[in-house]
């Protein structure tokens, strides 16, 4: 059997940082081989320079949104974005398939091997199906007045079968967020979290703990302007996490993604369940939308799985994990590479439920093979 030999200055294993000394061997196909020290990798050895990582992983997007790029402008806040995309988002389909099928291509030129997708239509369904990347579907379930929550629930059922068909194993009911949720919606959702991977936009403002707090804030003006009731709401005097996360602790794996506002007692509690948890880091989007970060320093000194996602075109300008590295990097310089680039690879791979082929340079696996060079060149070798 022949096999793809790969040298450069670094290599990361998905875990670990090595040095030049070291060879990746895969088969032709991108299969992992081995791991080996140079003088026992034989010849025809491929001299790279930068870093040897496995692809990317985005664990958090919203590729049907791909045409909204640029249309809304940057610090709106929360509620003023949210508003914007609903009223903004509806274009002819052929822009939107159009639109779709770029970013993908953008995000294989970016590295990216996986996304985790938010689904709200089957819009991104044939790009899927080309299986150019290997997707997540989670079909987002919303509705925060509770008298539509029947039909509501019935609509995002009609997607989610539509995507089980193609991607059974990787597609799941998810629900927005905690403010967008009535009960009646979260009792219809508990059935189809037992055993699946789902996630949850999660304090990416501070309003959304003032409104759980006192039931004040920006977010009545949203349900004010969208002229959503929800009467039977009642503040329960906390941050958001400990007022809705019993709601997912049959779920295999929880996806908290943003967590701008989180605190030291809503990680308490997370880390109080047996329910695995990630923590989905999108700082280029909470820079454009609320000119905000979420306390990473917090998040790792709890030692907590933390990934990486990009969002969304309408609240980022690329599609780009290694962009939102850079970023990190750029607040929060102490942070070294190798745990970043965990957080872009294996971290994610382990929160989609991937992580038995990518991720990670072992064995068996195909996680993609790719280069980084300076901080501007991403080369796919595999």
């Amino acid at each position: 059997m022949s096999y793809k030999k790969f040298k450069a200055r670094q290599l990361f294993t998905g875990t670990t940082m090595l040095g030049d000394d070291f060879v990746l061997i895969t088969e032709k196909d991108g299969c992992i081989e081995a791991i080996v020290k140079t003088e026992e990798a034989g010849d025809d050895v491929q001299q790279l320079n930068g870093i040897l990582s496995p692809g990317f992983i985005n664990t958090h997007c919203h590729l049907e949104l791909s045409h909204m790029k640029g249309l809304i402008a940057e610090h709106t806040g929360l509620v003023d974005f949210v508003l914007q995309v609903v009223t903004q988002r509806h274009f002819p389909e052929d822009e939107i398939l159009t639109a779709i099928e770029k970013a993908e291509t953008d995000m294989l030129a970016a590295g990216i091997v996986a996304v985790g997708d938010i689904c709200n239509n089957t819009l991104t369904l044939p790009q899927k199906k080309l299986n150019r990347l290997h997707y997540h579907n989670f079909i987002e379930v919303s509705g925060w007045n509770p008298l539509i929550a029947d039909i509501r629930m019935e609509r995002s059922l009609e997607h989610y079968q539509t995507f089980q068909q193609a991607f059974s194993k990787h597609s799941s009911l998810s629900p927005h967020a905690p403010y967008s949720v009535s009960p009646e919606l979260w009792a219809l959702m508990q059935p189809y979290f037992i055993e699946q991977v789902i996630t949850i936009h999660n304090q990416e403002s501070e309003a959304e703990n003032e409104l759980f707090q006192n039931g004040t804030g920006d977010f009545i003006r949203l349900y004010e302007t969208m002229h959503i009731t929800n009467p039977s709401f009642k503040a329960p005097g906390t941050n958001s996490l400990p007022a809705y996360f019993h709601q997912m602790q049959k779920g295999k794996h929880v996806i908290l993604v943003h967590n701008s506002f989180t605190s030291q007692n809503d990680i308490d509690l997370v880390l109080q369940t047996n329910t695995p948890v990630s923590f989905c880091l999108c700082p280029n989007a909470n820079l454009y939308i609320e000119n905000t970060l979420p306390p990473v320093d917090l998040l790792l000194q709890n030692k907590l799985n933390i990934c990486i996602g990009t969002d969304s075109l309408a609240s980022n300008h690329q599609l780009s994990v290694w962009e939102e590295i850079k970023t990190l990097q750029l607040h929060f310089p102490h942070l070294s590479l190798a745990v970043l680039l965990q957080a872009a690879t294996l971290n994610g791979a382990r929160a989609l439920g991937m992580d038995d082929v990518l991720g990670s340079f072992e064995k068996g696996k195909k996680p993609g093979v790719i280069v980084l060079e300076n901080t501007t060149n991403i080369t796919r070798l595999i």
